[in-house]
C-alpha cells in the first residue's frame, strides 16, 4: 500500500531533475555554418525533450482513498509542469506509465504486476486509467514490478530524456524471489532513476531497503504518512472555471474513427474529477488550458496546429455531422473560429486561476499543504537552480 497522491506529487518533485543535457544552457556561435549546426541540434533537441515518468502503484487492501488523492494529484502534476523551462527555453513533453501491483486480482504468473497504461501523453487515458483502478489484498514485489517495467516500456536511448520510476509501498522492498538489487542495476544501465517512497516510518522505510532502492540509481528516498489528507480551498473563482470549462468543451471538433470515443472520454473525466470533488474539477479545467492537454489525434483544432496538416486529406466519411457538406474553405472558417473561441477561453481560465492561487496562497493555513507537498516545493527550487530549470 501506499499514498499514492502523494506519489504523484512526489513525481512533481523530480520533474525539476532534467539532466544537463535536456536543459543546457543557450551558447554562442560565431561562424554562420556553427549557427546553423548548433540551431538544427537544438530543434532536435527541443523536440526530443521529454520526461518520462513509470508510476508503480500498490493497489493492495486499503487503497481507496490513497487512489483517489491520486486521481486528484494528477493534475496539480500538469499545472506545475506546465510552466517548466530549460535554460534554452525549451518546454519539456510528459509522458506518464501506470503499472499496479500487489493486487490478488491480477495474474499469479504475472507476479500479480500488469502494465494498465505505456508511457501517454493524453491526459484524458491517464486519468481514465487511474479511475479503473481497485484495490485488494496480495503480495507486493516490488523488485519484480520494476524489472517489468523496465522490459516492457519504450524508454528510449535519447540521453536528454530524464527517464524516471516512482514506486510506492509499505511493505519490504526485499519481497519477492527477484532481488531488487538486480533491478535497480539494470534502471542504472537503462539511465532511469528510481524514486521510493515508503507509506509509515522513516527509519521503518530504511531497515526495510527502500532508502537503498533509491540511493543506487541516484534516487530519492521519502517516507510519507499516507492517512494524512490535502484540504481543497474553495475559492471565488471555482464556479466560473468550471463553467468556462463546459464552453471549452465546445470548442472541440472531433473527427476521424477516434472522435467520438475520445470525446466521451473527455467529458466521463470531467465528470469524474467532479464527482471527486470541485477542486479537482478545477485543476483538471486549468490544465485543459494548458500546453500540456493536446488532442490532435481526434480534434480539428489541435490537428491543425501541425504544419503537415491538410483539410484536403480528411475523407468526408471521417468529418463530423456539422461539417459534412461543406466546402473546404467552410471547413477552415469554422476550425479558425474553433480556435479563437478556445484560445479565449483557455487564457481566460488562466488569468481566473492566478487570482485563485493567490486567493488559496492567502487563506491556506500552516501545515495545510501537507509535509510532502512542503518537501517537494523546496526539492524542486534546490534542483530547477542546479538543473538550470526555471519556473514562471
Amino acid at each position: 500500500m501506499k499514498n499514492v497522491k502523494q506519489i504523484l506529487g512526489i513525481t512533481m518533485m523530480t520533474l525539476a531533475f532534467i539532466t544537463t543535457y535536456g536543459c543546457e544552457l543557450k551558447t554562442k556561435k560565431n561562424n554562420k555554418e556553427q549557427l546553423t549546426a548548433h540551431a538544427l541540434t537544438e530543434d532536435k533537441k527541443e523536440s526530443n525533450n521529454t520526461v518520462k515518468i513509470a508510476l508503480l502503484l500498490d493497489t493492495s487492501n486499503s487503497m481507496d482513498g490513497l487512489i483517489n488523492q491520486a486521481k486528484a494529484q494528477l493534475w496539480d502534476i500538469v499545472n506545475k509542469f506546465t510552466h517548466a523551462k530549460c535554460g534554452n527555453d525549451a518546454q519539456p513533453k510528459l509522458q506518464i506509465a501506470l503499472y499496479q501491483y500487489g493486487n490478488d486480482n491480477l495474474s499469479s504468473r504475472e507476479r500479480y504486476i500488469q502494465q494498465v497504461l505505456g508511457f501517454s501523453d493524453d491526459l484524458d487515458e491517464i486519468s481514465e486509467k487511474l479511475f479503473s483502478l481497485t484495490t485488494n489484498g496480495g503480495e507486493e514485489y516490488c523488485g519484480e514490478v520494476i524489472q517489468t517495467s523496465l522490459k516492457q516500456l519504450d524508454w528510449g536511448k535519447n540521453e536528454d530524456n530524464l527517464k524516471m520510476i516512482f514506486i510506492a509501498g509499505n511493505e519490504p522492498f526485499t519481497q519477492g524471489k527477484l532481488n531488487y538489487k538486480d533491478a535497480v542495476a539494470n534502471a542504472n544501465e537503462k539511465d532511469v532513476v528510481v524514486n521510493t517512497i515508503f507509506c509509515g516510518n522513516y527509519e521503518q522505510g530504511i531497515n526495510t531497503d527502500w532508502k537503498n532502492g533509491a540511493k543506487i540509481t541516484g534516487g530519492e528516498y521519502i517516507a510519507i504518512d499516507h492517512n494524512r489528507q490535502v484540504v481543497h480551498i474553495d475559492t471565488p473563482y471555482d464556479k466560473i472555471i468550471i463553467e468556462l470549462n463546459s464552453k471549452l468543451n465546445k470548442t472541440y471538433i472531433s473527427y476521424g474513427s477516434l472522435g467520438a470515443s475520445k470525446q466521451a472520454m473527455q467529458s466521463n473525466q470531467d465528470s469524474n474529477a467532479l464527482e471527486l470533488q470541485k477542486g479537482v474539477a478545477v485543476k483538471r479545467a486549468v490544465s485543459k488550458s494548458s500546453r500540456l492537454y493536446s488532442n490532435s489525434s481526434w480534434d480539428l483544432v489541435d490537428a491543425s496546429d501541425d504544419e503537415e496538416f491538410e483539410v484536403s486529406e480528411i475523407s468526408v466519411d471521417e468529418l463530423p455531422k456539422e461539417l459534412k457538406g461543406k466546402s473546404e474553405a467552410q471547413i477552415k472558417s469554422y476550425i479558425e473560429t474553433k480556435k479563437t473561441e478556445r484560445s479565449k477561453i483557455q487564457n481566460d481560465i488562466q488569468e481566473l486561476n492566478k487570482k485563485r492561487e493567490a486567493f488559496i496562497t492567502e487563506n491556506q493555513k500552516e501545515g495545510s499543504k501537507g509535509e510532502l507537498e512542503n518537501a517537494m516545493l523546496e526539492a524542486i527550487k534546490r534542483q530547477a537552480k542546479k538543473k538550470n530549470y526555471t519556473w514562471e
